[in-house]
């Protein structure tokens, strides 16, 4: 469960895309079935509405959270809830609200029903206004929200020993998006533009099978396929192509256009891949999957098809107890807040392909301190649209040094930093924030 807690406690922390993933585990006691905790933060923040230009603000968060962990003969389960208050005095000058609040609830379950029938059962929920957190994936929308989001994914996996050398795992998994920015209309959609809950609020469903070779004590062979299903729920008009827009989804009439709705970009997705696993040692584990992404957007009135790259590849290395590092490249489809029309053929925004490089390095500098640096680059191409084919390429990198008082009681100081370029005006952006806080854990 290291991992998941890991994620967990960087995410309250309130910072963009892999920021979040890295830091040192803030984990529960092993030896407890339960664990709380409680962090105070003060924090600069030189543009924490991640605009074009930056409003830098001072604060301080408050992030008490509350872990669970039991387990049993064959089952183990656990949960972490996490809340997050943030207080921005820059906001106080101008008479505007100065908090913003975030609640995280993650859940997990592992069982076996027997020794060659496992499954796993994982479901984060989260209600925020900064970036989405996607750890070592592509970031779809790097943006603070004024108004709320509430993100829920959950996961299920069934894993079977067919023979001694053959296995098989079937897995689902479900995300769902609803962003409270909303009302753009007919009326106001060409001075007001889409919204957040027009162009994001989704739900989506992938299906898949993988089939693992053992062929030696070392290398595992995979061969795998998934099918995908995403639905727009926004149901607002998100862009036209032509005069006015057109009364109705889908309906143009004479000299007006052509009005795209929310779910104009509805998409079934098919991919196939095949993968190695490879432990060059105990300590030293290599995995790759890499295969195609073909993906129909069947409501575009244009039929896109695209056919893209998928996979992804990593390396870790555990190189002394509590000193690991890992390096990784992901390549997907992913979705857009950008929904701009391309007025010469028609075409609207559909989604990004991305290519995505991460690395992490977690070192015990002496038995009570510790140092973690995390970075990503993301370089996304957008599909159809004005800026079709044109690059969001973006930055973020995270350091981060924490200090154990004793087993209850640890100080923290850090600096992340994102950087956000785009050939698109106005949507490119900086980032620069520094913390120091303490943390206790009981």
């Amino acid at each position: 469960m290291k991992k998941l807690f890991i994620s967990v406690g960087l995410a309250a922390a309130g910072t963009a895309g892999l920021q979040a993933a890295y830091a040192p585990d803030q984990g529960p006691d092993a030896t407890r079935m339960w664990s709380l905790s409680g962090s105070l933060r003060g924090f600069y923040d030189n543009n924490y509405t991640t605009a074009s230009t930056p409003d830098g603000s001072g604060g301080f968060e408050v992030s008490p959270a509350l872990s669970i962990n039991v387990p049993l003969q064959q089952t183990e389960f656990g949960m972490r809830f996490v809340y997050g208050l943030y207080y921005y005095q820059a906001r106080a000058n101008e008479s505007q609200d100065t908090l913003d609040q975030t609640f995280r609830a993650d859940l997990w379950m592992d069982h076996a029903f027997t020794e060659r029938w496992q499954t796993r059962v994982t479901d984060t929920f989260l209600v925020s206004q900064n970036p989405e957190l996607n750890t070592g994936g592509a970031v779809s929308t790097p943006f603070r929200t004024s108004q709320s989001y509430v993100m829920n994914n959950g996961a299920v996996s069934l894993h079977t020993e067919l023979t001694r050398l053959l296995s098989a795992t079937l897995n689902y998994q479900s995300e769902f998006y609803d962003y409270q920015n909303s009302g753009t209309t007919l009326d106001n959609l060409a001075s007001k533009g889409a919204s957040y809950a027009g162009s994001l609020n989704r739900l989506g469903n992938t299906f898949g099978i993988d089939f693992q070779w053992q062929q030696g004590p070392d290398t595992t062979l995979l061969i795998g396929y998934s099918f995908s299903q995403v639905n727009y729920t926004g149901n607002e008009p998100i862009g036209y192509i032509g005069g006015a827009p057109a009364p109705a989804p889908g309906v143009p009439y004479p000299n007006s256009g052509y009005t795209y709705y929310s779910d104009s970009r509805n998409s079934r997705s098919h991919a196939v891949y095949g993968g190695v696993g490879y432990s060059f040692s105990p300590n030293l584990i290599f995995s790759s999957k890499v295969g195609a992404q073909y993906a129909d957007y069947y409501n575009d009135p244009q039929q896109t098809t695209t056919l893209n790259p998928y996979g992804n590849l990593s390396l870790s290395y555990t190189y002394r107890p509590g000193c690991f590092a890992e390096i990784g490249l992901t390549e997907s489809m992913n979705t857009t807040d950008e929904v701009s029309v391309n007025t010469n053929d028609g075409s609207i925004t559909l989604a990004q392909q991305s290519t995505v490089v991460y690395g992490s390095l977690n070192h015990l500098l002496t038995p009570k301190l510790t140092g973690s640096l995390i970075g990503q680059l993301q370089f996304s191409s957008y599909d159809s649209g004005e800026y079709a084919n044109q690059v969001d390429n973006f930055y973020t990198v995270g350091i981060n040094f924490s200090y154990a008082v004793n087993r209850h009681l640890s100080l923290n100081l850090g600096n992340n930093f994102d950087d956000l370029v785009s050939p698109i005006p106005g949507r490119g952006y900086s980032r620069n924030e520094v913390y120091a806080g303490v943390t206790a854990t009981y």
